[in-house]
């Protein structure tokens, strides 16, 4: 079944635009993105849109459809009613270069900032083991598809541009977590997850795990057991004193 469907779509650049409003026909099981690829063909040639797989899986699709952070290739046209105007706008959170394209470079520099994983010095890579439970921890984080939906709704810098230079956002907060509890990362996190990328700035909202596409329970299990941790250092007299302790033995060796 075909219905000629309302869309509304931001159109500009990093100097400004606005929504345009288009009827594009629909059919029955398309999804956002092939709404916006027929709109491209057919009266927008010159719309530009960020897309790669169209299976959920690249995370290139990443828009706000109707005020939330979504890949507009897991959007299906299903979810509205035929009568609806479907409103497609850039991630807000990021700076716009053209239309639907958003500047995500923030993210990758918040990538470099982290320590990459460190194994024991004395451990080749073949001669990695590890118990099924860590494996399985640590897997759930490596889900993710880097589609940046939930660094794009965390309000600590969605409306705070001026925490993107100590913050880095529940995305990368995840990647600090999985590698401090991988059981054969040797590098202590903890006083640089609070000090250099911000953790002390989340409020756990979970707005991060809502919008995640992979189902990741990104505040559940790594941001919430990541501040256990950093609690556990600063605040905690015995952990403090055992850890003071145990860096002078180490110092004396």
């Amino acid at each position: 079944m075909s219905y000629r469907a309302a869309f509304r779509v931001w159109r500009g650049d990093a100097d400004g635009g606005d929504l345009r409003d288009y009827t594009v026909e629909a059919n029955e099981g398309e999804v956002v993105l092939d709404i916006i690829h027929r709109l491209q063909a057919t009266q927008a040639p010159d719309l530009a849109v960020r897309w790669n797989c169209k299976a959920g899986k690249c995370g290139s699709c990443s828009a706000e459809i109707n005020g939330r952070p979504r890949l507009m290739c897991m959007t299906r046209m299903s979810t509205f009613a035929p009568d609806e105007v479907v409103t497609v706008t850039p991630m807000r959170a990021f700076p716009v270069i053209r239309d639907l394209v958003t500047d995500v470079s923030f993210n990758y520099v918040k990538a470099r900032e982290i320590e990459s994983f460190t194994p024991p010095p004395d451990l080749a890579p073949g001669e990695y083991r590890m118990a099924q439970a860590d494996v399985q921890r640590s897997q759930e984080f490596r889900k993710c598809i880097e589609c940046f939906l939930c660094q794009n709704v965390c309000h600590v810098v969605r409306d705070h541009e001026e925490n993107k230079d100590a913050y880095a956002g529940p995305r990368f907060l995840m990647r600090i977590a999985e590698l401090e509890m991988h059981p054969l990362d040797t590098a202590d996190r903890r006083d640089a997850a609070q000090t250099e990328h911000g953790l002390g700035l989340c409020n756990i909202t979970k707005c991060c795990t809502e919008v995640c596409p992979e189902g990741i329970h990104i505040t559940d299990n790594a941001l919430i057991p990541m501040k256990e941790r950093v609690a556990d250092r600063r605040y905690d007299p015995v952990v403090w004193l055992g850890t003071r302790l145990f860096r002078r033995r180490r110092e004396d060796h």
